[in-house]
């Protein structure tokens, strides 16, 4: 139903240009809104006309006419003057509040059924039924992107991204929580991997710049029908979640770039810890110092290339050889060769897991 604010903002412009003065009262006769602070007509005499079958009535210098919505009465609309153009202001002014409230239902509703659809709460002939009721196109290219903050303050994400994009392209908005918001985009046919991560580049930057918010961005897979939206969702949820944990200081992240992390992400915690006791035994790599962790990293992003490494890192290759070593006595693995050095990377993967869900816990 519109909102008392909404329903004064619609009559006070309609005042500002017709001069005359209008009144919304609802099927009790209590005031919802007016134009004017002077009104003479009583309580019992709007209840009476809302329960009668006459659709407007003239009461003095009143002319009173209903508000239907979908064939039911909402309120009671009166202007104030005599003459034949009053009562079509008066007309004009009944059109204007129940197209609103055929927007607003339609509104509220495609926001209950995107929520049902994600959730999946809604039967497969549910979903075309009211699809079709809705104008909402059921075969089109659609990819789900989740945008977490740490605190939807006073909806500016969700009023930011409706200006960005507009359901007259196919795209929907709606909140999960008071720290994420879905948007729903309707894609180009073909749409590329690269493209999408320039939308989700672009939520970022807006935030950031406009709110002075940071958030993390995430999104799945291009689904081509309106059943399947649900998957997608719960892909860009899965890569919001493993970026947070292995790829912390990247604030856009794809399901479809997931790699290994995603693997690991879906192991059972028991095997995870039987892994890491299997190659670390108590040495656990969580308990290495900074300086070392920092040339592992470093020394896996150039590809094992010692020579890289070791200028990049400002020290003699000697040293870095010697750190590299020093991590083979206490792991018995040698990042210098590609297994090793797999092993390790995934072992650091796991390990950051663990440290996730103890946090959760």
């Amino acid at each position: 139903m519109i909102s008392s604010q909404t329903i004064q903002t619609s009559i006070d412009e309609l005042k500002a240009i017709t001069k005359v003065d209008l009144c919304v009262y609802d099927l009790t006769g209590g005031l919802v809104a007016a134009t004017t602070d002077q009104t003479e007509i009583s309580g019992n005499l709007i209840s009476g006309f809302a329960s009668s079958p006459a659709d407007s009535q003239v009461i003095g210098a009143y002319h009173l006419l209903k508000i239907m919505d979908e064939g039911e009465m909402m309120y009671v609309l009166v202007a104030k003057g005599n003459g034949e153009d009053v009562y079509m202001i008066g007309k004009i002014a009944v059109c204007q509040l129940q197209n609103l409230a055929i927007a607003y239902r339609e509104r509220f509703d495609r926001n209950n059924f995107f929520q049902n659809l994600l959730l999946d709460n809604l039967l497969l002939v549910d979903i075309y039924n009211r699809a079709k009721k809705l104008h909402i196109e059921v075969s089109a290219p659609r990819a789900v992107f989740l945008v977490e903050m740490k605190l939807e303050k006073d909806g500016i994400v969700t009023e930011l991204l409706k200006g960005m994009f507009s359901t007259q392209a196919g795209d929907y908005i709606t909140a999960v929580d008071e720290s994420s918001v879905i948007l729903i985009k309707t894609l180009d046919v073909g749409c590329s991997q690269e493209s999408m991560m320039e939308i989700a580049e672009m939520i970022v930057s807006l935030m950031n710049s406009e709110a002075m918010l940071n958030v993390r961005v995430a999104f799945g897979t291009v689904v081509q029908e309106l059943k399947d939206v649900s998957k997608s969702y719960k892909e860009a949820k899965m890569a919001l979640d493993v970026g947070k944990i292995f790829y912390a200081e990247k604030s856009v992240a794809s399901y479809s770039a997931l790699g290994i992390g995603r693997l690991i992400y879906q192991l059972p915690v028991n095997l995870c810890k039987i892994f890491i006791k299997e190659i670390f035994g108590d040495n656990v790599p969580s308990d290495l110092d900074e300086e070392t962790l920092n040339t592992i990293n470093k020394f896996f992003d150039n590809n094992l290339n010692v020579s890289e490494t070791s200028r990049q890192l400002f020290v003699h290759r000697n040293t870095l050889v010697y750190r590299i070593e020093k991590i083979q006595k206490s792991t018995g693995l040698d990042l210098r060769n590609f297994d090793d050095a797999l092993t390790f990377k995934i072992a650091l993967m796991v390990v950051n897991y663990m440290k996730y869900l103890d946090n959760l816990d």
